[in-house]
């Protein structure tokens, strides 16, 4: 429900990052984003003062590769409405439509006998009334002002005070400045000036205005002189303007993400607000609802121990929200303190965060355990590529596997052809399939709950062809990495939970997966020798949950790794009675 009648049409948010553009792919979504939106892959910082020109004092690659590993080392600068644009029609695709005009009045439960564990949820729908509703959830995805979270409990924020006044211009430019197309800070002693290109040859200024009170005494035209004088002498004309809009910095987050019920749940800027200008806002709260929406369809499914699974949304976030704001206070301080040194620094200092890989979640109930690998529980799953064995196509493992709301456990073998390690699998391939194991009897119910309450389905599914992934388990997606010759093995010789599952059988033979040259093997789990395996268990909004390495010495290895993984999942997971 959408209390506008129409999607963003202009303003607001504008940047995808790295980790962002992943997440998209993961759903399939990102191409028509990549294919309109423009690259930015640098960042130019321009300084001067009454004493000294404006030149340029530097220039910073975005996301060095030595600092980060990404696939994408750009931010991607598409508008808000675009994003929309493209959810919307993958919604409608699954019959699925936002119903506008809605605005949110009030939630309370209903009556505890006659519609337990629901809500009824209040509306105002334009030109026709009041209208109410009946839900098991709410999300509350409202905004700053937020009226879901008004009926939390100890949910009012509290701010971070901040003096800087900024206006926003969208539009399209005639200027003689030389690094309009580049990310690019411009600072005097009177204000400073945040430069984005934008699609549609339109680009974005940010521009400081110190000598104003309040926001609401910017017009277009004040914004419009400030930004000529901080640029001067450069020429600065708008040949038109799309969207002018004008703020003071605020950063504050939540008391509250959830109520104790944990039926009431608030993302986005209802839990958190800062400033616009790191292109955090819309990426962050998207994550917000990735994080959320997988945990409330296994807790819909009655498949989560609702208790621990759900109240790890606001575990995660909230601290993610913090991490943010702690962050935004810092980097603010910098670009109104007009010191390009200082702000290059402070770029370096938290490109992981900025880019999206480095937002980390503490350790609990889902990110349990330690590896002197690369891989780190709640922490995102590093990008790394490999063949698929099954039609030789080099692939990023971590972007394979569609996002069906299932757990990805990833099996890494180096040699498979050693009789240590074919036991190793076989042992744990016979738990797994085991109708009285834990992992076996969660599947099938599972399964029997994608039957009454099937994913939604549309025509780019025949493309996609989800049901390769789905033989097994709807749960979970057993994938094998090994660093044998596909042609040492054939698929249907392995055990049945992954000769079922033959586009989830990687071989590690693509050595150029990084700059530092290291295998998936390598990158993932360290040194494995091909007397011992590696497994990941990972979430599925591409989170590393837990990882161990098995000795094949100890005969009773796979044994024990079924344990680990039935430890593991049981924590948060239950089979329905």
């Amino acid at each position: 429900m959408d209390e506008r009648s129409s999607q963003t049409a202009v303003g607001r948010a504008d940047g995808l990052q790295p980790k962002t553009i992943e997440t998209l792919q993961m759903l399939r979504l990102a191409d028509k984003l990549l294919s309109c939106g423009v690259r930015v892959y640098d960042i130019c910082l321009w300084s001067g003062s009454k004493t000294s020109a404006l030149q340029r004092v530097g220039r910073e690659i975005h996301y060095p590769s030595a600092d980060v590993d990404v696939i994408h080392p750009f931010i991607l600068l598409c508008h808000q409405g675009m994003v929309e644009d493209v959810l919307i029609q993958d919604l409608e695709r699954s019959g699925i439509e936002v119903w506008r005009n809605h605005t949110f009045e009030q939630c309370r439960p209903c009556d505890a006998e006659t519609a337990p564990e629901t809500l009824q949820i209040q509306c105002a729908v334009s030109g026709e009334g009041q209208a109410t509703y009946v839900s098991s959830y709410l999300v509350g995805c409202d905004g700053a002002k937020s009226k879901v979270r008004d009926g939390i409990a100890d949910s009012r924020p509290e701010d971070t005070p901040h003096g800087s006044v900024w206006g926003v211009l969208d539009g399209e430019l005639d200027t003689d400045f030389p690094d309009i197309w580049s990310k690019t800070l411009v600072t005097k002693e009177f204000g400073s000036v945040l430069i984005i290109p934008r699609e549609r040859n339109m680009t974005r200024f940010y521009i400081e205005a110190k000598e104003a009170s309040s926001a609401r005494i910017l017009s277009k035209e004040l914004i419009m002189d400030q930004a000529r004088r901080v640029l001067g002498p450069y020429r600065l004309e708008w040949l038109s303007v799309e969207w002018f809009g004008n703020y003071r910095v605020s950063q504050r987050v939540a008391g509250r993400f959830c109520d104790d019920e944990l039926r009431t749940f608030i993302a986005g800027d209802a839990g958190h607000t800062h400033s616009p200008k790191a292109a955090q806002g819309m990426n962050t709260s998207m994550h917000d609802s990735w994080n959320l929406g997988w945990k409330l369809n296994l807790a819909v499914r009655g498949l989560a121990l609702r208790h621990v699974l759900l109240s790890s949304y606001e575990d995660e976030r909230k601290k993610i929200a913090h991490d943010l704001i702690d962050f935004d206070v810092d980097h603010a301080n910098e670009i109104a303190a007009g010191d390009a040194q200082r702000l290059a620094q402070n770029f370096r200092t938290h490109t992981r965060f900025i880019a999206g890989v480095g937002v980390e979640y503490g350790r609990n109930k889902l990110n349990d355990g330690e590896s002197d690998g690369g891989l780190r529980a709640g922490c995102n799953l590093l990008p790394a590529r490999a063949t698929r064995r099954i039609d030789a196509n080099p692939v990023h493992v971590q972007l394979d596997v569609p996002m069906l709301g299932q757990f990805r456990v990833y099996f890494v073998v180096p040699d498979i052809r050693r009789e240590q390690a074919k036991s190793f699998l076989s042992a744990v391939d016979s738990h797994v399939t085991s109708p009285s194991s834990f992992l076996s009897r969660i599947s099938a119910a599972a399964r029997t709950s994608y039957v009454s309450k099937p994913r939604p389905t549309h025509h780019e599914h025949r493309y996609v062809r989800p049901e390769r992934y789905t033989q097994v388990s709807e749960l979970f997606s057993f994938c094998l990495i090994t660093r044998a010759p596909k042609s040492a093995f054939e698929i249907q010789h392995l055990p049945p939970m992954f000769a079922r599952s033959p586009w989830t059988v990687y071989v590690d033979d693509v050595e150029e997966v990084s700059p530092s040259g290291l295998t998936l093997t390598e990158k993932w789990f360290g040194s494995l020798s091909a007397g011992e395996a590696g497994i990941a268990n990972v979430r599925p909004d591409g989170y590393v949950g837990s990882m161990a390495k098995w000795d094949f010495s100890d005969e009773d290895a796979g044994a024990k790794a079924t344990v680990w993984m039935t430890d593991y999942y049981g924590g948060f997971l239950q089979v329905p009675c």
